[in-house]
C-alpha cells in the first residue's frame, strides 16, 4: 500500500493559463497545471518527485512536509503600542485575557 503523499497542494484556476494550477507551497517554484483539477494534481505530484530528485542532486535542503512537523501552538507577534492598548481594553471588555480575545480573533 502506497503512503499518504506527503505535500499539501493548492489548487486554483488560471484565467491566463486556461487551466487549473496545482501549486506545492512548501516546495519553491513546485508546480503544475492541467484541464481538470484531478490533472492538475497528478501533474504537481510528478513535479514534486522531480523537484526532490533535483534537489538531492544538487544537496540542497529539502523542507519537511508540514503536516509532519510538531507547533508548539505558540508564537510572537509585535504590534504597534496603540493596538495593543485597544486590543487589552477590548479583552478586559469581554472578560477574556488577551491570549484568548486574540485566538478567537485568529480563528473567525
Amino acid at each position: 500500500m502506497a503512503s499518504p503523499f506527503p505535500y499539501r497542494i493548492v489548487i486554483r484556476w488560471s484565467d491566463e493559463d486556461a487551466s487549473y494550477i496545482a501549486e506545492v507551497p512548501e516546495l519553491p517554484g513546485c508546480m503544475a497545471d492541467g484541464v481538470t483539477p484531478e490533472a492538475a494534481i497528478k501533474e504537481a505530484k510528478k513535479a514534486v518527485r522531480l523537484w526532490l530528485e533535483v534537489a538531492k542532486k544538487e544537496k540542497r535542503e529539502i523542507p519537511r512536509p508540514i503536516d509532519q512537523k510538531r507547533y508548539s501552538g505558540r508564537f510572537l507577534v509585535r504590534v504597534p503600542p496603540g493596538l495593543h492598548r485597544e486590543l487589552d481594553f477590548e479583552a478586559k471588555s469581554q472578560k477574556v485575557s488577551l491570549n484568548r480575545l486574540i485566538a478567537l480573533k485568529l480563528a473567525s
